[in-house]
Order: structure tokens, then C-alpha cells, then sequence
């Protein structure tokens, strides 16, 4: 660390580190790995190598820059381009959920009436598609489901979904008064409603699991179930995506909070989290909306 700028330079020189390397053959082996278990070259097994330089990466990259912030290496100006990256980082996130919300949004309120014969279509389904009814969620062949028959039906929305949506809201919760907490110098409380905050985006996850079983096993819905099974899964699968990484970020902060980690004025890494966490709820509010309840 001997060409890094100290806390009191203008502006940051990081020193030479061997990570960014790392971190590319990690994810060259990665998607190596998945080539050849999509095209059955080899089994799943191939996927885990990158998965584990991957998680190698991560630990060791973040624990270099824990360490750095510890030492007092970072200045304000860091501090500032950390701020800009993570809010870029979430606008590229919100950009993501856009895509597969328009996408549920053009298959449900265009394209399936139009199939259907609704509008000035008409002769769209008359003569292409003789048969089709526009209802949603679309039914398809019996084989791309679960069960023999060709009828799929939506996941309703006041079960499971809504006690993962009293989860999140009640971890957003926590999280704000883990905030507080640690702006007031309440460590003790800081620590307990953190942990809280982990803790239910964990059951969270495992609550979704449970249902993506009981969507395939009772109502016979699969990736595969047409745009409905499509949709349903990118949507919600790839917010548990998210919720999950979150919760293990919370568990992080957590373990940073009990060896003593972030001052009142000092605590970035913590705000940054927070904002994901905030994030990953209201992307929730709008899947239980417009995926379960309408």
C-alpha cells in the first residue's frame, strides 16, 4: 500500500492489486463452466468452480477494502465515488425489474387480448390462432406443466405472498432502526435489530421456496408453463435473487457491528446496505401488486 494516497489527499490513488485479475478468470471459469453444463457437455459440477473462485474473490477483494477503510486510507472523495457507485449500481438494478415488469405488462395487456380476437385483431385469432381464448394466465399444452392437463391458475396473492410482504415491510423496518441506532450510538440496539433484519429476509427466501414447491406440486407451474410460468418466475425468482445477496449483506454489516466496525459519522458500507435492503422492498410492493393480487 505504499502508492496509496492517505486520508488527507485530495484525491485517491488506489495501490496495485491483483483482484480485478482474479476476478476476471473467476468469471471466465464461471461461464466456461456454464457453457458446458447448458449444452450437457458436462453436468452442474462445472458450474462450481467459478462459483467458488467467485466467492473467493468476493471475501478476499472486500475484506482488502474493510481493511484499507479500517486503517484510515480513504478519504471523503472516496467516500463520495463509493455513494455514486452504489447508486448506479441501483439504478441499474430498478432498469433490470423495468424490463421484466414491461414484459409481464406487454404479454398480459396486449398481447393476450390481441391473440384472443379483442380489438381490431380480430382476424388475428380467427384465422391463426382459431380457438385461442385471451385470458389470463395463459393455458398451454399439457406437457410444458406440472400436471397432465392444460389448465394453469395463478398463485393467489393473500397466502404466502402476503405474509412475505408483512416480512419485508417489517424488516424495512428494522433496518431503519438499526439506522438510527447507530447514528445515536446505541450499539446494543444497533446490533439486535439488525440481526432481526437478516434473519427475516432469510425466512423470506424460505417462505418463497416453500411456495415455488407448492406452485409446481398443486398447480403444476413451471418455468416452462407458458408466459404466465415465464414471468412469474423471472419476476419473483429474480427478486429472491436479490433478497437473498441482501440478507447476506445484512449478515456482514452485522458481523462487521459485532467487532466494534462504523462511528455516528462514519458508516457508508451500512448506508449502502440499507438502501439495497430499501430497494429489494419496494421492487416487492410492486410484484405482489401486479404479479399476485391484480
Amino acid at each position: 500500500m505504499s502508492n496509496a494516497s492517505t486520508a488527507s489527499s485530495q484525491y485517491y490513488v488506489p495501490h496495485g492489486s491483483p483482484w480485478p485479475i482474479r476476478g476476471s478468470l473467476a468469471l471466465f471459469v464461471m461461464m466456461a463452466g456454464a457453457v458446458a453444463w447448458f449444452n450437457e457437455w458436462a453436468g452442474g459440477w462445472a458450474f462450481l468452480p467459478g462459483i467458488v473462485l467467485l466467492a473467493y474473490l468476493f471475501f478476499g477483494w472486500f475484506s482488502t477494502v474493510i481493511d484499507e477503510n479500517q486503517h484510515g486510507i480513504y478519504n471523503l472523495q472516496v467516500d463520495r465515488s463509493f455513494r455514486m457507485g452504489m447508486m448506479w449500481f441501483i439504478f441499474s438494478e430498478v432498469m433490470f425489474f423495468a424490463a421484466f415488469f414491461g414484459a409481464l405488462f406487454y404479454a398480459r395487456v396486449l398481447v393476450v387480448p390481441w391473440l384472443g380476437g379483442q380489438g381490431t385483431k380480430v382476424f388475428t385469432n380467427l384465422e391463426l390462432w382459431p380457438g385461442y381464448e385471451g385470458m389470463w394466465p395463459t393455458n398451454g399444452p399439457g406437457h410444458v406443466g406440472g400436471h397432465a392437463d392444460s389448465t394453469f391458475s395463478t398463485i393467489a396473492a393473500f397466502g404466502i405472498p402476503a405474509l412475505n410482504t408483512a416480512i419485508l415491510l417489517t424488516s424495512g423496518l428494522t433496518v431503519t432502526i438499526a439506522h438510527h441506532a447507530l447514528r445515536a450510538g446505541q450499539r446494543g440496539k444497533l446490533t439486535l435489530f439488525l440481526a432481526l433484519t437478516f434473519l427475516l429476509g432469510f425466512t423470506f427466501v424460505g417462505f418463497q421456496a416453500h411456495e415455488y414447491g407448492e406452485a409446481y406440486r398443486q398447480l403444476g407451474l413451471k418455468l416452462s408453463t407458458g408466459i404466465y410460468g415465464s414471468t412469474f418466475f423471472m419476476l419473483t425468482g429474480f427478486h429472491g435473487l436479490h433478497v437473498t445477496i441482501g440478507a447476506i449483506m445484512l449478515l456482514v454489516i452485522w458481523l462487521r457491528v459485532v467487532r466494534g466496525h462504523f462511528t455516528p459519522e462514519r458508516h457508508f458500507a451500512f448506508e449502502a446496505v440499507a438502501w439495497y435492503w430499501h430497494f429489494v422492498d419496494v421492487v416487492w410492493l410492486g410484484l405482489f401488486i401486479f404479479v399476485y393480487w391484480l
